[in-house]
């Protein structure tokens, strides 16, 4: 009941800062265990590899830092839009949930998330909106500072996910919770540019999105999907995983 108790006590100053602290906190940490599992651990022992062996642009760096502080801000501010809906009775919070419903519930959110990000991502891929991703695109060698480098009207669209479960079922706040986590956990694993699954190389398997996101960076278009490949397999927008290697081999071959 702690969580519960502190997100209808606490006053709308409190949750935003909570929120920057938050969504800034497991950025940050995350990105940073990221960076240290591709570029130094993992490398030292021989076990997977990097895709896209092209240098990063100049400053990108510097933008995603830049996109990304506007993001995690928004993010924090953003928090008044479910905190509001428990104030305003809107929504309302499972009171003492049991395990088997927040493993349930996580599971559910889970798969929504999954469905949301697809059609948001389909939808900024479309002439009306490309405009406000292609800052996002602009990393087309990825890094884990790449996952919140997004266009504002991006985040927005993106960070929304939780208000329509929210609408129709009185969720338990470690549900809630737990899809900020996993998400930015997923999405720094999409943007890491390393193949974690070295044995998995080519064929497609579901846990490879690492692989799948890269591609989607370096072709531009298809493999909208977040975690799993299930939405690009519904709507034919899977990549084949050969996608970009003439990409690869032109700039070696310019670069030899």
């Amino acid at each position: 009941m702690m969580i519960e108790s502190f997100l209808l006590e606490s006053s709308a100053t409190e949750i935003i800062v909570l929120g920057w602290l938050f969504f800034g906190g497991i950025y940050l940490s995350f990105a940073a265990v990221n960076r240290l599992l591709t570029r130094v651990i993992f490398p030292a022992t021989g076990y997977g590899h990097v895709l896209d062996p092209r240098p990063l642009a100049p400053g990108q760096l510097k933008r995603e830092w830049l996109f990304s502080a506007t993001t995690i801000l928004l993010y924090g501010l953003g928090m008044l839009a479910p905190w509001g809906m428990l104030q305003l009775g809107w929504a309302h919070l499972a009171q003492e949930p049991s395990t088997a419903r927040i493993i349930l519930e996580s599971l559910v959110l889970f798969i929504w998330n999954e469905a949301h990000f697809y059609a948001n991502h389909r939808l900024l891929h479309t002439k009306w909106l490309m405009r406000f991703h292609l800052p996002h695109h602009r990393s087309v060698i990825t890094t884990p500072w790449s996952t919140y480098s997004l266009h504002p009207v991006e985040a927005l669209m993106l960070g929304n996910v939780l208000l329509l479960p929210m609408a129709l079922h009185d969720f338990s706040a470690t549900a809630l919770l737990s899809v900020p986590i996993f998400s930015l956990i997923v999405n720094n694993i999409g943007h890491s540019n390393y193949n974690f699954l070295p044995w998995a190389d080519k064929d497609r398997w579901w846990l490879n999105s690492s692989r799948r996101h890269h591609l989607h960076h370096a072709c531009y278009h298809g493999n909208y999907g977040f975690m799993f490949p299930f939405m690009d397999r519904i709507f034919g927008t899977v990549l084949p995983a050969d996608a970009a290697d003439g990409r690869f081999a032109e700039w070696q071959r310019k670069n030899s």
